[in-house]
């Protein structure tokens, strides 16, 4: 190593030279080739910016970062800082200055100076060698939630729970307007059964005349025909009302039973009409698949079922799919403003892309709300009618009056379960139709500016009326 430095070859250890003990710089040995005499070696001249390779030791190829003042001292092994060494001077063993073996580019430290000034990982908001500072990372952000769902796209957990939740904070504008619809339902229904009741008693009697059978009969059909179109109005009727409810927990504002008949009052004649227009489409199908099921039987007699079963499949088909894409459209009626024929365009395309989602969250809440309401309500509708059954009287002709009591009564338990379901089934309703909007309008930001607008105190606001984002009020897509 001394000899490469002093420019004279390695001819291997010479361990009697006095010069090896590498206490001082080695004797200058002269060797004359031809008459002339070599002078010692001495390291290239490096002209500015440059160290015979293109570029300087002491700065950055890509960057131009010059190391500070004077060379650097090259760290040895282990990150630890060396010294500086003379050009021409020999370096000693284990000296952490010497120059790297072959004539190599000298490698920087671990930690050290290199080919310009090393700098520390630098975090969000700390400078930068390029000048300024880096911005921050991102962070997220959760979405909004002034009320009972956060103002985004839903899931299926939180739309149950939104309703749940919308439904304890306003109990009375929800559990409350359900159970009085469902009680008059329940009401009207035990007097029509009473009267069925007892029309049946002629089949008691040993020679029933027909007119007495006939007047049975359509004593039930009727029994049967009201019941249901009153059942249907309530059922509309709590569905339309609960909407605004419902709507207002989103932005945070709670309703009470008064507040929510007033506002929903000037919405009832197109919500009727609304009904008017599905029991008309109801009633056209029916007849259409009688009609069709009739002439099947007419032309191919005992073939007829082969167009009969295919065709009432059909039907069903046809009905699950359009009560589907129909489902919102009283959350339209209510919140926007609009009639029954715009409000129906409305849900058919505030579905469209997503009826699968949708019958899927109907279908699953129906299938909760019915189990729910089944597991407790069957065994108090038992246990109350034993128990009347031993009251009552035990005549061998029972009276038809009779039975009024536990037909009371087992209504009474299940028109309550009932409207709580329904309550449940309707807030999500009105939740799917907040969510759709939501994916399909940007429905969350007009929400959040009527929540700013409504401020903390309560007021009469009904979200959803006025939004520029997909649809215009006035019934205008």
């Amino acid at each position: 190593m001394r000899n490469q430095i002093s420019g004279q070859p390695d001819d291997g250890p010479d361990d009697g030279d006095p010069g090896s003990s590498g206490d001082g710089p080695a004797p200058d040995h002269d060797r004359s080739t031809g008459g002339r005499t070599e002078a010692p070696w001495q390291p290239p001249a490096a002209s500015p910016g440059t160290d015979g390779h293109g570029s300087s030791p002491w700065q950055s190829p890509s960057q131009g970062y010059s190391s500070p003042a004077g060379p650097p001292s090259w760290g040895a092994p282990g990150g630890q800082p060396g010294h500086a060494v003379e050009p021409g001077s020999a370096a000693r063993p284990g000296d952490s200055g010497a120059l790297p073996p072959h004539g190599g580019r000298p490698s920087p430290p671990f930690g050290g100076q290199g080919w310009g000034p090393t700098y520390p990982p630098q975090g969000p908001g700390q400078g930068s060698p390029w000048g300024g500072t880096f911005p921050p990372a991102p962070l997220y952000q959760a979405p909004p939630k002034p009320g009972v769902i956060p103002l985004r796209p839903l899931g299926l957990g939180e739309l149950l729970d939104g309703a749940f939740q919308a439904c304890r904070r306003n109990p009375l504008a929800t559990f409350g307007i359900a159970i009085l619809l469902q009680a008059v339902v329940a009401l009207v229904t035990v007097l029509l059964l009473g009267n069925v009741l007892s029309s049946f008693e002629v089949f008691e009697s040993q020679n029933p005349t027909p007119d007495s059978i006939i007047g049975a009969f359509a004593s039930l059909g009727v029994f049967a025909s009201v019941a249901g179109v009153v059942s249907g109005v309530a059922l509309l009727v709590l569905q339309g009302i609960l909407v605004i409810p419902i709507a207002r927990a989103v932005i945070n504002q709670r309703t009470s039973f008064g507040q929510a008949w007033r506002l929903a009052r000037n919405r009832l004649l197109p919500l009727f009409g609304f009904g008017l227009l599905s029991f008309a489409a109801g009633v056209v199908g029916l007849v259409l698949l009688v009609g069709i099921s009739a002439l099947a039987v007419i032309g191919l007699e005992e073939y007829s079922a082969l167009v009969i079963v295919p065709l009432v499949i059909g039907a069903l088909v046809v009905l699950t799919w359009a009560s589907i894409k129909i489902v919102v459209a009283p959350a339209a009626l209510m919140l926007e403003g609009t009639g029954p024929w715009t409000s129906v365009k409305r849900s058919w395309r505030l579905t469209r892309g997503n009826w699968w989602r949708t019958f899927g969250i109907v279908l699953l809440t129906s299938v909760i709300v019915s189990i729910i309401a089944s597991v407790i309500s069957t065994p108090l509708t038992f246990a109350v009618s034993l128990f009347l059954g031993f009251s009552s009287s035990t005549s061998a002709t029972p009276d038809a009056l009779d039975s009024i009591p536990v037909l009371l009564a087992t209504q009474a338990i299940t028109a309550l379960f009932t409207a709580i379901g329904y309550a449940f089934q309707a807030g999500v309703t009105s939740l799917l139709y907040v969510d759709l909007r939501i994916r399909r309008e940007g429905f969350d930001v007009v929400l959040m500016r009527e929540h700013e607008q409504a401020g903390p105190g309560r007021t009469d606001v009904v979200p959803g009326g006025t939004t520029s984002f997909g649809h215009q009020p006035g019934g205008r897509p």
